[in-house]
């Protein structure tokens, strides 16, 4: 349906992650994938959703000056906002336990800015999705580390997944912005473009 409307626009989405790739899909949007290694580092004083606005609309500065008139270009950044600090990819095994053992029994935000560049302007969106998990003994965390190996997810976890079955037991806002792309915000936008 959305993409007849913007049949005059080419779609470039800026992202690695399978799951964002298959929120657009699902959307039933015509996209190319355009990547570019990006350093995600952003500075200290930042909080919260200042720190995922700023990576978003970094890793859209890199395709600077390379956009076609019809093109746009969206990219995105999520982090897990936890005790006043970025949780972000665990670096290993060790790094993931304790990521999760820190959310374990409490609240935590999840937070993803979504940035649309075009040849002309450069806006950013964001959303905020409030999670609770139960507590986890550290058997539960051990054996999700083990056999989903979550080394590519913010904050260690995908709710998506078996941890997200039995560990949490209230969400604030939206699902799919868990996942790493809130796409309600994300389809009213483009539907505002047509």
């Amino acid at each position: 349906m959305l993409q007849n409307k913007l049949n005059q626009y080419k779609l470039i989405l800026a992202s690695g992650s399978p799951r964002r790739q298959q929120f657009f899909k699902d959307l039933e949007l015509d996209f190319e994938i355009r990547l570019k290694e990006i350093e995600e580092i952003f500075p200290l004083e930042l909080k919260a959703g200042q720190i995922t606005d700023y990576l978003a609309e970094l890793k859209a500065t890199a395709f600077e000056g390379e956009l076609n008139e019809n093109e746009i270009l969206i990219t995105s950044d999520t982090i897990v906002w936890h005790n006043n600090k970025a949780l972000g990819k665990p670096k290993d095994k060790e790094d993931a336990f304790a990521i999760l053992k820190s959310l374990s029994n409490s609240t935590h935000d999840v937070i993803t800015s979504v940035c649309f560049k075009t040849n002309v302007k450069t806006e950013v969106i964001s959303e905020t999705t409030k999670v609770t998990f139960n507590e986890l003994s550290d058997e539960a965390i051990l054996y999700y580390i083990d056999n989903y190996k979550p080394y590519d997810k913010a904050g260690a976890y995908g709710i998506q997944e078996w941890i997200g079955f039995i560990g949490v037991s209230k969400i604030e806002g939206s699902y799919a912005n868990v996942m790493g792309l809130p796409v309600d915000k994300v389809y009213e936008y483009l539907s505002n473009l047509a």
